[in-house]
């Protein structure tokens, strides 16, 4: 038989449980110190001592107090006390939602109105949630507390609009969001662009004699003027110079129609030498390149505090899509995928979302998001904090206000779980138990089978709060044993699984 010490290790005893176990005998696990049989008082100098077991001290030669948590959010304290002086035990049940009062914690579990699946929800709750998480948790003179506050008003949004949203709707969220409106200073055309092909393009000296009319050409300064030189170059047939004219004057609407009744390779030439006079994060820029069928700067320079806000860029995508709806998708994830590079979490699925990624899990580090806001690349204790659960669960209710049926499986099974534990641990029983039913009646309705290690841990946290449900504390005590059906339910597809 195995040794009662390897039966503790196990058992999953208590640290005192395993120690006092080092003093117990068994053939498996031979340790005795102790000799036996008589001792010779000749060797010893002292009487005869006969034992075969050894005397043990006891682990705790004062009285002390035993402590342990109860099922239904209590702390349970059994007293210290003499029996031999006929002290009766006292037992104290302390709640912990009483203990922990005033913590963060147990603060931020009693703000959320969930489980949000119960029909008694309003949706305002959720919203009105959401409005204070933007106003109490997000500090909006730092870019990372600002793009919280983002994901944030994305899901007020999104409750406020049962779930739907077009491009235009996240455009005008975002440039709501910006912080202040940049001036995208314009320039000369590039020299090279200017430059001609031929000699023939080359541009006539001002002052000079012009050798066609054979006058002096009067110095331009006004509109009017630069237009009236436009215009009498193309008398004479002279389009490239009026091109050249036009684009060095910054009449970019005569250039671009003139050369677009020209041939493509001039049409080309004056885009590009206007698009040359855009500031390099200008979403002009932005918005041309990807009309030209190409992946924007923007979407590969976005986070840098030399490059300026990724807001506008993206809003110009959103509200601009061109025909190739792949490209408008690459060039948002490429965007979020620059930007959580450079650290910016809460940013890069923003992104995501308006590109309809979805949520994988947390030991896939090549999905892109796992719980919305959060970055699983990091330790599992900071990537799965409250906050970014409670954001999750209000995005997976958005998507039901607008389908029903929608389920976010890796969501359900383990994060719901994973927060019905911590409600369970700051003294939040009937809340938790709540969850508890929601997740049973997700996992039904798809195949408990598929998970039966989390079903099980399902059944067993249930089965601990089962007395925190008020249905059951009123049925008559012959009935008290009763379980509720979803449990019973549950407990019978675990039991079919491990059976098959």
């Amino acid at each position: 038989q195995p040794s009662l010490l390897l039966q503790y290790h196990e058992s999953g005893l208590s640290s005192s449980s395993h120690e006092l176990s080092q003093y117990i005998r068994d053939g498996a696990d031979h340790y005795d110190p102790v000799l036996t049989g008589p001792w010779d008082v000749g060797q010893t100098g002292g009487p005869l001592v006969s034992s075969s077991t050894p005397v043990v001290s006891p682990k705790f030669p004062q009285p002390h107090t035993a402590l342990c948590f109860g099922a239904r959010g209590h702390l349970v304290l059994v007293c210290p006390h003499q029996p031999a002086e006929g002290q009766l035990p006292r037992v104290e049940l302390h709640s912990l939602e009483a203990i922990l009062h005033g913590t963060e914690e147990l603060e931020e579990l009693q703000a959320f109105p969930g489980p949000l699946a119960r029909e008694d929800l309003h949706k305002v709750d959720v919203m009105t949630f959401c409005q204070q998480k933007i106003t109490t948790g997000c500090d909006l003179s730092t870019q990372r507390g600002r793009d919280s506050s983002l994901l944030w008003k994305l899901l007020v949004l999104l409750c406020r609009q049962n779930g739907s949203l077009v491009g235009s709707d996240a455009a005008e969220l975002l440039m709501q969001d910006c912080r202040r409106q940049d001036k995208y200073q314009r320039q000369e055309p590039a020299a090279s662009l200017m430059g001609p092909m031929d000699d023939e393009w080359a541009p006539r000296q001002l002052g000079a004699l012009d050798l066609i009319t054979g006058e002096l050409p009067p110095i331009v300064e006004t509109q009017a003027q630069i237009v009236e030189k436009f215009t009498k170059l193309l008398y004479y047939g002279r389009k490239k110079d009026a091109l050249v004219w036009a684009m060095r004057n910054q009449l970019w609407g005569h250039a671009l129609f003139l050369s677009s009744k020209m041939d493509a390779r001039t049409y080309s030439w004056v885009l590009t030498g206007f698009t040359s006079t855009l500031a390099t994060n200008d979403p002009l820029q932005t918005l041309f390149q990807l009309m030209s069928g190409r992946i924007p700067q923007a979407a590969l320079c976005c986070g840098d505090a030399t490059w300026g806000d990724w807001r506008p860029h993206l809003a110009v995508i959103l509200s601009n899509k061109v025909g190739d709806t792949e490209l408008n998708r690459r060039a948002i994830v490429t965007m979020g995928d620059t930007l959580a590079s450079k650290g910016a979490v809460e940013a890069a699925h923003f992104c995501y979302l308006m590109a309809d990624i979805p949520f994988g899990y947390f030991g896939a580090k090549a999905e892109r998001m796992a719980l919305l806001g959060s970055s699983h690349r990091q330790a599992f204790s900071q990537f799965a904090r409250t906050e970014a659960i409670q954001r999750m669960e209000i995005f997976e209710y958005c998507q039901q206000l607008r389908q029903p049926k929608s389920f976010l499986l890796p969501f359900q099974v383990v994060y719901k779980l994973l927060y019905a534990s911590r409600l369970a641990d700051h003294g939040l029983p009937a809340q938790a138990l709540q969850y508890c039913e929601h997740i049973s009646t997700a996992l039904l309705r798809q195949e408990p089978a598929a998970h039966p290690v989390l079903a099980r841990q399902v059944v067993r946290l249930a089965e601990r709060l089962k007395l925190s449900d008020p249905l059951l504390l009123e049925m008559p005590e012959q009935d008290q044993a009763l379980e509720p059906d979803w449990l019973e339910q549950l407990r019978a597809c675990c039991w079919e699984s491990e059976v098959r």
